[in-house]
């Protein structure tokens, strides 16, 4: 790295670039203090959550700067959207293995910029630290906001509830393996299409006012569907079954498993979705999706609760499918 690229100590590195992202938010004291100052909204709740998304397991020592900035905020802000939280704001903590150059934290805080301007939310804090051998971390902390009582838990499912989905499912998981095994033969758009719903995630922020109105029970989907859907029953006391036939696949996911058909399990498990899955009772389903359609955002009927337990998946032929891997787990191979 030339003298040129390097940074001038920690202090520059934050005023310099992290300082200017967080300049929408007093509260925040222009990042010269230890911690921020955030009064709630009168009548509102405040709402946490955190992620952590490391090199090696979230994203690829090869992703753009920009791309990795993007991903850490918008798996965070995919927590709150579940929740029918507004986003406020975020502190960001940052573990370098080395001293980055200005290039790569230019780039870096570019993409914070545009997931800040995408997501309506603004840098509040954070902390920046050298972790010598160790790979690149970048952890959230997003905050935000909704009336009070009214969060959209997981634990509060009934059996009979209709089970949606927002978007399509499989396709981040099938970017990944696009951009490990470049050979497969695919249709450029196709290719570009799925690389970026893995890269560059879009939580369901516009869901807020549907969810709020007419959802018993929502979470975001990050490990997969089975596995995400076997906590919520968990947390519910409920069972879930879902028709695999239902489960909305975009065309170039099904074109791609058409021709590849040892992947036709991703949609079901691979994780890295973001998307919602919403208990609707069965008298507010037609509100739920007109609401939904009102912003714009498709959801589809996959299944419904009943009384019991686990996740049950039919396939086409009105059968249990046999799913050995329900989804992600950092904790097992």
């Amino acid at each position: 790295m030339s003298e040129q690229d390097s940074i001038a100590g920690e202090d520059s590195l934050i005023q310099s670039y992290f300082a200017p992202l967080a300049a929408g938010f007093a509260g925040a004291f222009g990042l010269g203090d230890d911690c921020a100052a955030l009064s709630p909204e009168p009548g509102h709740d405040i709402v946490l959550t955190t992620d952590a998304i490391a090199e090696g397991v979230h994203f690829r020592a090869r992703d753009l700067p920009e791309d990795i900035a993007w991903k850490a905020v918008a798996v965070n802000v995919s927590d709150l959207a579940a929740k029918a939280a507004r986003p406020i704001g975020y502190l960001l903590s940052l573990a370098f293995p080395q001293t980055p150059d200005r290039k790569w934290l230019e780039r870096f805080t570019d993409g914070l910029r545009a997931a800040q301007e995408r997501f309506g939310i603004v840098l509040m804090g954070g902390d920046t630290d050298r972790r010598p051998n160790a790979p690149l971390s970048v952890t959230v902390m997003a905050i935000g906001s909704v009336p009070s009582g009214r969060m959209v838990l997981r634990g509060t499912a009934r059996p009979d509830d209709l089970l949606y989905i927002t978007g399509t499912l499989g396709d981040s998981a099938l970017g990944l393996h696009l951009l490990s095994d470049a050979g497969l033969a695919i249709a450029s758009l196709d290719r570009a299409f799925l690389q970026q719903r893995y890269l560059r995630p879009e939580p369901r922020i516009g869901m807020r006012d549907a969810l709020l109105a007419r959802a018993r029970a929502a979470m975001d989907i990050s490990d997969g569907l089975v596995k995400d859907l076997g906590r919520l029953c968990r947390a519910s006391a409920v069972a879930a079954e879902v028709h695999a036939g239902s489960v909305p696949v975009s065309q170039p996911a099904q074109r791609l498993i058409e021709s590849e058909p040892e992947l036709r399990h991703l949609p079901l498990t691979g994780g890295d979705d973001y998307e919602i899955l919403a208990c609707i009772a069965p008298e507010h389903a037609a509100a739920f999706e007109s609401a939904a359609r009102s912003a714009g955002i498709p959801v589809t009927r996959i299944g419904s609760l009943r009384e019991g337990s686990g996740v049950r998946v039919l396939g086409l032929d009105g059968q249990p499918l046999e799913i050995a891997r329900p989804g992600y787990d950092h904790f097992q191979r």
